[in-house]
């Protein structure tokens, strides 16, 4: 799989904006339906825990969305330098809307830092690619799915 930046298209370059409440719900189903569509990631909240947590990231102000046509496709939640999560609708993927979003938060801050699951290598190889490096990995013990993850730092250039 390619992980570089994918150049997009000027027609279908999202616009990044930060989300509104009305896109908690469509924020929740992209990150369900990345659960549903992800073997190894166990199922452990419903659908409507998920709906919530969204609504909360929300509140807190601290997700921008990727709309397409005026549709949320994509969203990265931001707790100051901690990236805790980015996901796009599977439609989305692999045309340059993570990397844009990605992009931003670089912008807005001097370094980022985030977890990745083991198993995720397609995130993984995303966040390489984006100049992420690896701190630490651990058994799982800090996730609520109890999965083996890593610790990911991004630093800007100096």
């Amino acid at each position: 799989m390619n992980f570089l930046p994918t150049r997009l298209r000027p027609a279908a370059r999202p616009i990044l904006g930060p989300a509104r409440p009305t896109d908690a719900e469509a924020i929740g189903t992209i990150l369900s339906d990345w659960i549903d569509e992800t073997p190894w990631m166990p199922r452990i909240h419903k659908r409507e825990e998920e709906q919530a947590f969204a609504g909360d990231l929300v509140a807190r102000g601290w997700v921008t969305v990727a709309r397409r046509c005026g549709r949320v496709v994509g969203f990265i939640a931001r707790d100051g330098e901690e990236i805790v999560a980015l996901y796009l609708a599977g439609h989305a993927r692999g045309q340059g809307i993570g990397t844009a979003l990605l992009d931003r938060a670089k912008r807005a801050s001097p370094w980022l830092t985030l977890w990745a699951f083991q198993f995720n290598e397609a995130a993984r190889g995303f966040y390489e690619a984006h100049g992420f490096r690896e701190l630490a990995r651990t058994g799982g013990a800090r996730n609520d799915e109890k999965l083996p993850d890593i610790h990911y730092l991004w630093e800007a250039a100096r």
